[in-house]
């Protein structure tokens, strides 16, 4: 057995279209790689922070990302004794050693993808922005717009004649 603390830059999209941990950004990692009759099981952790904008309001989010993985690579001579043993043994779920090392990278994606929000907001309560003009409505919480039901719409071209009374204009009551 063999532990190791490390840092590895994240890959290119590594995240969703929504929310990602930055190309380049340094992850830490802490791998424990034990020796197994087929091959390396690797167990870990990997930390780094995901941004992207709220889904909400825009704002910008800085979410802390923390996941454990767990996965055996095998030796290239097991990986080709499986694959006769078991025909329908599928050559793309099974991580394998090439010249003695191990990818991480699919292992990492795996872990850390599938746990990004996918609709990440600042905070639960977030208000957003106006449907109809985009204000911010955490700025100002009793923006509002007046909407007519477009069903009654044509009526507002009426409005100006009527007095605040309810009666008809002098002028109108002539025609």
């Amino acid at each position: 057995m063999h532990e190791v603390d490390f840092q590895a830059e994240a890959p290119a999209d590594f995240g969703t279209d929504v929310l990602s941990v930055p190309q380049g950004q340094m992850m830490d990692l802490q791998v424990r790689m034990e020796s197994v009759h087929e091959g390396v099981l690797v167990t870990g952790t990997v930390s780094a922070s995901a941004v992207g904008p709220c889904v909400r309001c825009l704002d910008d989010l800085d979410l802390p990302v923390n996941n454990r993985f767990q996965e055996l690579f095998v030796w290239p001579d097991r990986a080709q004794h499986h694959r006769e043993v078991d025909a329908e043994a599928d050559e793309q779920d099974e991580h394998q050693i090439v010249d003695e090392k191990i990818d991480l990278e699919p292992v990492l994606r795996d872990a850390v993808l599938p746990s990004l929000p996918f609709q990440p907001v600042c905070r639960d309560d977030c208000p957003g922005l106006c449907s109809d003009c985009g204000a911010r409505l955490e700025d100002d919480p009793d923006h509002h717009h007046e909407l007519i039901d477009p069903r009654w719409a044509a009526l507002e071209a009426l409005a100006p004649l009527a007095s605040p009374s309810g009666d008809v204009d002098n002028e109108e009551k002539r025609n």
